[in-house]
């Protein structure tokens, strides 16, 4: 406590400094944050930091759920899609057992369900006779190119009829992105014959959503960064009201980071704080070859496939045409063994979902054009993408103004047996209001996904609700994760 103690008085001393340099700048810029979750992936909150930073953290490796074993999926079998559907998982990918050009005629799209995410059955449809059997998994063939890259979403807009409560977009360059609609996720119908976006490359997956905060569908999408197929992979984006009719391409920009290749982006509102899309991306190096002539006769990979290598990167976005890439370094990096290091693995599936009680998980493409490939999970804590982090000797950090609804605040946060964290609320100008300063704060100690912050007398923070406040964490050997008003 008494180190606490020091470490409050010395931090308060720099805050109000900081605060004071900052003061016009919190006024300038008022967040409306309402009872939304915020992560700390940004630095969208952010103000000042002493002896603090945001931390990437890494997911668990829990092992491979499924293979691409059926004689129509095979090494080729990718794209995949995963779908939190009340409390059922859904997974879609392309299945193809043999090379071939982008959008050929062996393409079909694949069908798989869990009720935990993690033990996975291929139900037998019925829908399609593949190999003179409808014995399959398959919900869609002979449809190339559509086929190539079919990517499904639960449409979460309160509008939307029955009958169009799935909705996907599929295609290539050649084709434009065809709309599908389903009423059960299973059976499928184009919205219409003609594409509804066609400018841009599309030779990837192409994903879509309904933007609770945007109002509107927003789909992003292959592009280049130049014409032709020069220069580098990059995204597009586009919105839209009805599906149908869609705003001309923009390219989406990284800030001031440099460009690399990105094959998907997997961008997709974050289920626990909607307003933040995250992006776990294929980070692809062209060229980058870890594996030699005879290592890949060993691994039997094939051999258009071993000359790059790639791994996934996490970014964010918050609305209109910009990513966020607070973090540059690698979020899955590939694991133990050169069956890892093959071109076009380690590529994630689009959307990361709750499997546990305090548990989310994330799914990637592995051991692609090798016989073992297969699906490979792993896990998160809830909003444990990265975090708020202050080591040992104590560390500090101020938020921007903002204003908030709710009677309470709630932490998903962990410190160590001898760290600690409390919180006070300020003023627009940074200064401590009565009843909430950080020695009034009860410490935070332990390691919960939610968890009540209190001040000494229990203060009303409902009276606080619609004013300019700020947060400044006191912090040592913890990490907070997020907060919400709730």
């Amino acid at each position: 406590m008494k180190f606490l103690t020091i470490i409050l008085i010395s931090l308060a001393a720099i805050a109000n400094s900081l605060g004071q340099e900052n003061k016009s700048k919190g006024l300038a810029e008022v967040k409306n944050i309402g009872s939304n979750r915020e992560l700390f992936v940004d630095y969208y909150l952010i103000d000042t930091m002493v002896n603090s930073r945001l931390e990437l953290h890494h997911p668990i490796d829990e092992g491979p759920v499924m293979y691409f074993d059926k004689p129509w999926e095979g090494q080729f079998s990718a794209y995949c899609t995963m779908l939190k559907d009340s409390n059922l998982c859904r997974l879609y990918y392309r299945g193809i057992p043999i090379v071939g050009s982008d959008g050929n005629s062996h393409e079909v799209t694949c069908y798989a369900e869990s009720e935990d995410g993690i033990i996975w059955q291929k139900p037998e449809l019925g829908i399609f006779e593949i190999d003179g059997s409808r014995k399959n998994n398959v919900i869609l063939a002979n449809a190339a190119p559509v086929t190539h890259n079919f990517s499904p979403f639960i449409d979460a807009n309160p509008e939307v009829p029955a009958k169009q409560k799935y909705k996907a977009l599929g295609g290539t360059e050649k084709s434009g992105l065809i709309a599908f609609t389903s009423s059960d996720g299973i059976h499928w119908e184009k919205l219409g014959e003609e594409p509804v976006i066609t400018d841009g490359k599309f030779d990837s997956q192409n994903v879509a959503f309904w933007s609770e905060s945007e109002k509107c569908y927003v789909s992003y999408f292959r592009i280049w960064t130049e014409q032709g197929y020069s220069g580098f992979r990059s995204v597009g984006r586009a919105t839209s009201t009805d599906f149908v009719n869609w705003t001309p391409t923009e390219p989406m920009t990284f800030g001031n980071t440099p460009l690399q290749h990105l094959y998907t982006n997997q961008t997709h509102p974050y289920f626990r704080a909607p307003q933040i899309y995250v992006a776990v991306a294929a980070r692809f190096m062209p060229g980058r070859q870890v594996i030699g002539d005879e290592e890949a006769q060993i691994l039997n990979v094939n051999p258009k496939y071993y000359k790059d290598c790639s791994d996934a990167v996490f970014m964010t976005s918050r609305g209109g045409n910009v990513y966020d890439r607070t973090f540059m370094q690698g979020f899955i990096t590939p694991g133990i063994g050169l069956n890892n290091w093959v071109s076009r693995t380690n590529y994630p599936a689009l959307n990361v979902v709750q499997t546990g009680a305090t548990e989310m998980s994330v799914y990637v493409n592995q051991d692609y054009a090798q016989p073992t490939a297969h699906v490979h999970r792993y896990s998160l804590r809830l909003d444990g993408f990265s975090s708020l982090y202050a080591g040992f000797d104590g560390g500090e950090m101020l938020t921007k103004s903002f204003t908030f609804n709710g009677e309470k605040l709630i932490l998903n946060f962990s410190t160590s047996a001898a760290g600690g964290i409390r919180i006070e609320i300020t003023d627009a100008d940074g200064k401590a209001i009565k009843g909430f300063s950080g020695g009034d704060c009860i410490e935070v100690i332990g390691n919960e996904i939610e968890k009540e912050v209190t001040w000494k007398d229990n203060p009303d923070l409902k009276s606080l609700a619609g004013q300019q406040v700020r947060l400044r964490f006191f912090m040592n050997d913890s990490h907070v994760y997020s907060f919400q008003f709730q």
